[in-house]
């Protein structure tokens, strides 16, 4: 069992708990994102019938041929602008913002702040 081991689970801890108090609805999606070590992963997730309505990620081809592929954070951004425009485009303006145990800092913030600026609102 490494240090590794421990991170992850405390932060599968910190996302369980979350989860409780978050639900995405037809309405209000949830924003749910999913960092890796090389990328970043985000979709909008309607609960109640349990399907994701939108994704966008690092790998995608717009993304990779606007980004400069060694700022993790601007990749990150360029994520959120491109699944705000998504989700905007299927009639989702408002959101709820999960952000699965990952500390609101770095890739997580800059996705949000990107989406935000898209005109998503939460």
């Amino acid at each position: 069992m490494g240090s590794t081991d421990i991170k992850y689970q405390a932060r599968l801890k910190r996302k369980k708990r979350i989860r409780k108090k978050l639900s995405g609805t037809p309405e209000r999606p949830r924003l749910c994102v999913f960092r890796s070590a090389k990328h970043i992963y985000a979709q909008l997730i309607d609960d109640t019938k349990g399907h994701t309505i939108v994704a966008a990620s690092s790998t995608d081809k717009e993304v990779t041929n606007q980004a400069d592929a060694k700022k993790k954070c601007s990749v990150a951004s360029l994520v959120g602008k491109t699944i705000g425009v998504r989700a905007i485009e299927k009639g989702c303006k408002k959101v709820v913002f999960d952000r699965s145990g990952f500390l609101y800092h770095g890739r997580v913030k800059a996705l949000s702040e990107g989406a935000r600026e898209a005109g998503l609102d939460f």
